[in-house]
């Protein structure tokens, strides 16, 4: 999960407390659950379903539980049972917008409308679905239901308002968030638990708030004893991601290990320094900042000296060239091999779900959870059943 733009995001956060005020109303999300498709089966499992060509459009078809539709590529268009339809997108949606809808997707059960888009010569496969629909489909990927309730509950409150806050992330290639980690894990009704949804219902259009706008309410599995602050991490400060200690330290530990030449040849992808003879890296002190970590002690830069010249490197570089888990670090050279030894799994900013487990497993309800992790923010009601 990264960074929305300032502008992207206050475009839409005036959408979203702007939009109807009627009680059952909450927003959708259209999630792109496959790409570069040619052929799609859409069954209806349950409810009464259309087929269009935009949501606007008179029906080519009605589905009953137990029909279903094959939609495939026919050059510039695309065809539904074999039909060419003369447009470039289908959409298979719910007759009645206030029954529930579920469709099979290649034999995969989703909650909501489908839609298909046409790019190139293959197709997109986007999920229409209510937000508390995509909800349960999310919530149990990014943490465990059997977890303590308080801390599932703050996990769905912190996923809801990512989702919200960032629709239309990938708005080019024409959904607003993807089903994987880059956005969040998305399953469908497959993924759905009894104790996940109980938490998503208790916090039913619960999302936080700064200012009066939606926060990007991102989240990791553990910190390792401390998160850090967005401007540590992403070089932008923003004022509700800051630094918040956890209950323990040195949790989720780690250690990787390489040669002298194994970890030479990595650093080459940056810049070449022959034989490793130096690391220059301050020891870690968990909670302590200095001049080349972060105030939770996160690896800010390090120099690798050689027997060819030195090169520095950021924590993010080095996570991502060595494969690490974090960038809560201690580096050693030992003769002819580098250790790596550290916490955590993570970027390290807002929620650690581990930590909210173990706040919860201390007795600390969702919203003392959620204030710990995402300064000065307000949990705000924005819409309700």
């Amino acid at each position: 999960m990264h960074k929305l733009s300032a502008f992207l995001l206050t475009f839409l956060l005036c959408f979203a407390f702007t939009a109807p005020a009627s009680a059952a109303w909450q927003p959708t999300v259209a999630v792109g659950i496959l790409s570069a498709q040619t052929t799609v089966s859409i069954a209806v499992r349950s409810g009464t379903a259309v087929l269009k060509t935009d949501a606007k459009a008179k029906p080519m078809k009605t589905l009953r539980p137990g029909m279903s539709v094959t939609i495939t590529t026919a050059g510039s268009q695309l065809a539904a049972d074999g039909k060419p339809a003369r447009t470039a997108t289908l959409l298979v949606t719910s007759a009645d917008e206030r029954e529930p809808l579920t469709l099979a997707v290649n034999g995969r059960l989703y909650r909501g409308a489908i839609r298909t888009d046409l790019h190139g010569y293959a197709m997109t496969v986007v999920n229409i679905a209510r937000t508390e629909d995509y909800l349960q489909g999310v919530v149990p990927q990014e943490m465990p239901s059997a977890w303590p309730r308080s801390a599932i509950e703050a996990q769905a409150v912190a996923a809801r308002t990512f989702a919200l806050a960032n629709r239309g992330r990938h708005s080019a290639e024409g959904f607003d968030l993807c089903a994987t980690t880059h956005c969040q894990s998305y399953g469908g009704v497959a993924a759905e638990e009894t104790g996940s949804n109980a938490a998503i219902a208790a916090t039913y259009g619960d999302v936080l708030t700064y200012r009066g706008k939606l926060i990007d309410a991102v989240f990791h599995t553990d910190s390792g004893g401390w998160t850090d602050s967005s401007k540590a991490v992403w070089g932008t400060d923003i004022p509700y991601l800051q630094p918040a200690k956890e209950r323990a330290t040195k949790t989720q530990p780690w250690t990787r290990k390489w040669t002298t030449s194994e970890f030479a040849a990595k650093l080459a992808k940056k810049k070449s320094i022959g034989t490793l003879k130096k690391i220059q890296l301050t020891p870690l002190t968990i909670g302590k900042s200095a001049s080349d970590r972060s105030a939770s002690g996160r690896v800010t830069a390090a120099t690798f000296v050689g027997t060819k010249g030195s090169v520095r490197l950021t924590g993010n570089d080095l996570r991502s060239l060595l494969g690490l888990p974090s960038t809560l670090f201690d580096l050693r050279l030992d003769g002819t091999t580098v250790t790596a030894t550290g916490y955590g799994a993570g970027h390290g900013l807002g929620l650690s779900q581990w930590g909210a487990k173990a706040f919860a497993d201390a007795g600390q309800d969702a919203k003392t959870i959620l204030a710990h992790y995402y300064t000065g923010t307000t949990l705000k009601e924005l819409y309700r059943p």
